[in-house]
Parts: structure tokens; C-alpha cells; sequence
């Protein structure tokens, strides 16, 4: 996408007393899809907040930010764990909800076009109280999608999917997305595997790198370049869970 821009952050970041990350610098380049893995606890979803301009409670020493320099407000877009969504709207309307806060007329055949190819068509006038976790989560997804950011933020966006519902939000995620700048935290090497153009791993020293394959995403989850790469991630992330 035109115009989607890179993302840096640099810096440290403590709540209260406690560290939390850093010193780390971690870059996410422009128009991709960017992994990044880590143990739990470790700061990851901090720094999708922090981009996100919400990392109220945080302490953080640094700059995080565009790497054009303008700022993120507007332009980006974030899936939490949460699915977030309003109990009191219909899943159709938690789509668009963004677009009514903005004052805009939210584009409703749009909306229900994202529903549809996420598989919740009949479940659109429905309530989140009659939706299961797994619905909940693709609705959550479907209102990022419907967003258009340039920047997208994503935290742990399948973990309630069945293996078979979670390949196929993959490769709608990744179809809608592409050309826009994904930062996407996970901690599932196989997801990682398929999805990651470029694949950061957060350990408690800062970022490491690992590169993919040079194939198109979502690769194939049977693909042998991709079984190598979720083996790598899956024996690195082990050794630094080891214990001492």
C-alpha cells in the first residue's frame, strides 16, 4: 500500500519499579508483514500499545514511532486479545464502529462483505453474548480488516481458531493486507512460519532477527520451506525458555 510506513522503536520500558524491556531497538519495515515471537511477560503487547499511542501505565524511556516522522494517529489500526466488542451493538455494527466514532458514514455493504468472507454472513445482526469465542475473534479481525489503516496492529489475532478457521483468517488477513505495514505479535511458530516477511524474535537481550524464505505469504503450511523455518523458531524460542 502507498504511503504505509516503517515502524521503529528504540528505548526502554518499566512499569513502576518492575523493568518490563530494554534497552531494544526493534524496526519493522514498511509494506510488510512482521512477526514478532517471545515468551509471555516479555513486553510484546506493550509495544503494540505503545505504537498504538494507548501505553497508559507504562514508563517507557525512547522513541516509538513512523519512520517518516509523521505521526501514527490515524493511521493505524489495533486487534488487542481482547475482541473488544460492544455487547450492546450487533456484530455488523462493532465492524464499523471506528467509522461511527469518526462521524463517518461506515459503508455497510462493505462491512458485510468483510463478515461474509470471514464466514460470520449470518451472524451479523447477532449480539457478541450470542457469538462463541472463536466468532468473537474473527468479528474482532473483520473490524481491523474494515479499518484500511496503513499500519496494522495485531495481537495474538487467531488464538481462539480452530487449526482449519485459523488458515483460512490467515489468508484473508493476509490478501486484505498486503502492501500495508503489520506488525503482528504471536507465539506460534507455524503461524509465524506462514505469514512473516520479516520475523523478529524479543528475548530478554532485545531483538533478534531470523530470515524467511524468500516465497510468497501465506506459504503453504506443508511446504517444506516452511515446516524448516517453524522448526528454527520453534528450536529457538525452546532454548531461550530453557531452564537455567
Amino acid at each position: 500500500m502507498n504511503g504505509a510506513p516503517g515502524l521503529h522503536l528504540s528505548g526502554k520500558a518499566r512499569i513502576g519499579d518492575v523493568p518490563l524491556f530494554g534497552p531494544l531497538t526493534l524496526d519493522v519495515p514498511a509494506g510488510r508483514w512482521t512477526c514478532l515471537l517471545g515468551a509471555s511477560g516479555i513486553g510484546k503487547s506493550t509495544i503494540l500499545r505503545l505504537f498504538a499511542g494507548i501505553g497508559s501505565g507504562v514508563d517507557f524511556e525512547g522513541v516509538a514511532g513512523a519512520t517518516d516522522g509523521a505521526s501514527l494517529e490515524g493511521r493505524c489500526a489495533l486487534m488487542a486479545q481482547s475482541d473488544l466488542l460492544l455487547p450492546w451493538l450487533a456484530t455488523v455494527d462493532n465492524v464499523m464502529l471506528g467509522a461511527r466514532l469518526r462521524g463517518e458514514t461506515p459503508d455497510r455493504a462493505r462491512a458485510m462483505a468483510i463478515l461474509a468472507r470471514a464466514g460470520l454472513a449470518d451472524h451479523a445482526a447477532k449480539r457478541p453474548a450470542a457469538l462463541s469465542g472463536g466468532q468473537r475473534q474473527r468479528a474482532a479481525l473483520a473490524r481491523t480488516l474494515f479499518e484500511e489503516r496503513p499500519v496494522v496492529l495485531l495481537d495474538e489475532p487467531f488464538s481462539a481458531l480452530d487449526a482449519l478457521t485459523r488458515a483460512r483468517m490467515q489468508d484473508l488477513a493476509a490478501e486484505l493486507l498486503q502492501g500495508r505495514t503489520v506488525l503482528h505479535v504471536t507465539h506460534d511458530a507455524a503461524e509465524a512460519a506462514r505469514l512473516g516477511e520479516a520475523l523478529l524474535l524479543m528475548t530478554g537481550a532485545g531483538i533478534e532477527e531470523t530470515a524467511p524464505p524468500d516465497s510468497p505469504v501465506p506459504r503453504a503450511f506443508d511446504a517444506p520451506q516452511t515446516l524448516a523455518l517453524q522448526g528454527a523458531l520453534m528450536r529457538r524460542l525452546m532454548a531461550i525458555g530453557a531452564p537455567a
